[in-house]
């Protein structure tokens, strides 16, 4: 955290107190031929299969760019209809719903989540009964960074709401309740169903009726869907041996428990019509009647103090740095600043809106790119914030493999650093099933469920009930133990680590235990092996 801690009174005043300096509406810049080159350049630079690039100036869409394929090598071309991720953009979505149903009287933001949802439980009793529904938005849970992740994602997976919400109670907080900001995802699914339960209707059917339909984003999709009846469906992209590789739908894509954190799909007209809302036209024409000013102000009001980082500082001058209700909010060059981005399995994400210029923009990239989405997002908020400035798009890509550079230098004094990924090492090898015979068996965690680790034709194989796609070879890497995911990227491998521990009172030992850890500890936070804690329940079946 910061060494300053700011009140949310001083943090709105910080945010909606126009400054002195505060620029014209750039209006009359675009259609802008930077736009076009930094989209172009962007692409070039970190070679995209696809992206769609919007741009929202005085209440109307002034520019758009498309780019690219849907699914890389299919020859369909990226419209503006096509569908994208947008990942944790859904949580300004989730939150919108709830400020509607506020206005309606339905609930409050101080209500006790358990007089909505009287089954949810956290770990510590004083927590579940203090927990308010404003606590489900804003990270401040005193959860780990992405905790309980794993019922969620990778996709497609068998855990529903209802294990999500229950798994909540056996997940240990790291800190205190409302003591600093950490992001999480799973207290968002327990804000679906807190709208779900004052709604009267699934998380689904209220976000299309509340949201989706009276702002005309008839190019968005939750819930279960087809993908024949869905048009233009971009496909995410992760890297393979240096290349883009597309992971492809099914026919159908299904309803999921993470929907309300991330379950979103839009194409870029309808995004544009969720900027031109918040920036008070709703794209029909009807202007802030969709939600009250108070509940607008309600969404945008500082609630949980952020980290502000080096590069927020140097970058932009900001000053603060603050969590709304599914927003962030902070200043760039003396304006105010009200953003969110998404990832989620190859699709990254940006909406940006700058209130006071009256501007704001979506970026929509069907790839793991999260260094694109950086610099395209800084270029085009420079574009606004200081025309003057002129910074490329290979001037932050340049800062940004510095900063890389830099973090990965070691100074020659201290100990060498042993390199992270053990997949790469020469003395990786499968292991034999006796190497093994004292830790084979079913293992159970109690928010994660059952896993396997038995014997297989080529060794042994750690296979998971209910998250298929966590299952794989268990290796040995230079005397460790690591399971090697069937369909995941490297950065997704996991440490095993077995104890044999001796029963509380007495010389027997107990049922074996198992722990895990990331292979690569800079691996996305929401791999929280490091929240698991296995014990052994019985043999493999057969055995």
């Amino acid at each position: 955290m910061a060494s300053h801690v700011y009140t949310a009174a001083a943090l709105a005043a910080a945010l909606f107190l126009a400054p002195a300096n505060a620029q014209a509406s750039p209006q009359a810049a675009l259609p802008s031929a930077e736009v076009t080159t930094a989209v172009d350049d962007v692409v070039a630079r970190y070679e995209l299969p696809g992206i769609a690039v919007g741009v929202v100036v005085d209440g109307k869409v002034r520019q758009w760019e498309v780019r690219g394929e849907t699914t890389t090598g299919s020859g369909e071309r990226v419209r503006r209809d096509t569908l994208f991720k947008v990942a944790s953009n859904t949580k300004a979505m989730t939150a919108a719903l709830l400020a509607r149903q506020v206005d309606a009287g339905l609930l409050s933001w101080d209500d006790p989540v358990v007089k909505h949802l009287p089954g949810f439980r956290m770990h510590e009793d004083w927590v579940t009964r203090e927990m308010q529904v404003r606590d489900l938005l804003i990270h401040n849970s005193g959860l780990g960074p992405g905790a309980g992740d794993l019922m969620l994602w990778p996709e497609p997976n068998h855990f529903t709401r209802e294990d999500v919400i229950a798994g909540l109670k056996h997940l240990k907080p790291r800190w205190s309740f409302r003591s600093r900001y950490a992001y999480d995802n799973t207290l968002y699914i327990v804000a679906g169903e807190v709208a779900a339960a004052v709604g009267g209707a699934p998380y689904d059917v209220l976000l299309r009726r509340e949201v989706f339909e009276p702002l005309g984003m008839d190019g968005c999709r939750i819930g279960e869907w087809r993908v024949a009846d869905a048009g233009s469906v971009a496909a995410p992209h992760v890297t393979r041996e240096g290349k883009w590789a597309a992971r492809l739908d099914g026919e159908v894509v299904t309803d999921m428990p993470m929907a309300a954190a991330g379950g979103v799909r839009c194409n870029l007209d309808s995004m544009l019509r969720w900027t031109q809302a918040w920036l008070g036209k709703d794209g029909n024409g009807s202007g802030t009647d969709w939600l009250s000013t108070q509940q607008r102000k309600a969404v945008w009001t500082p609630h949980m103090p952020m980290p502000l980082s080096p590069r927020m500082r140097d970058w932009n001058g900001s000053h603060f740095y603050a969590y709304g209700y599914g927003w962030r909010l902070s200043d760039v060059d003396g304006t105010s600043k009200v953003a969110h981005t998404g990832t989620l399995s190859g699709m990254y994400s940006a909406v940006t809106l700058l209130p006071e210029l009256d501007t704001g923009f979506v970026i929509l990239i069907n790839a793991e790119a999260g260094e694109a989405r950086t610099v395209l997002e800084q270029v085009l908020s420079k574009h606004f914030t200081a025309p003057g400035e002129k910074r490329t798009v290979a001037y932050y890509a340049d800062e940004l493999a510095r900063e890389r550079s830099a973090r990965h230098s070691t100074p020659a004094e201290d100990p060498p650093v042993i390199a992270a990924d053990a997949r790469a090492s020469a003395s990786r090898s499968a292991v034999a099933p006796g190497e093994l015979a004292s830790w084979l068996g079913e293992y159970r965690d109690p928010w994660f469920g059952d896993v396997s680790i038995c014997a297989s034709e080529s060794g042994v194989r750690f296979q998971s009930v209910k998250s298929p796609r966590l299952s794989g070879p268990v290796l040995d890497a230079d005397g460790r133990l690591l399971v090697d995911f069937d369909t995941l990227e490297s950065d997704a491998d996991a440490w095993l680590d077995f104890a044999q521990p001796s029963a509380a009172g007495g010389p027997h030992p107990a049922s074996p235990q198992l722990t895990m850890a990331k292979v690569d500890p800079d691996a996305d936070f929401s791999y929280d092996y490091e929240d698991l804690h296995f014990q052994r329940i019985g043999d493999c079946a057969g055995r």
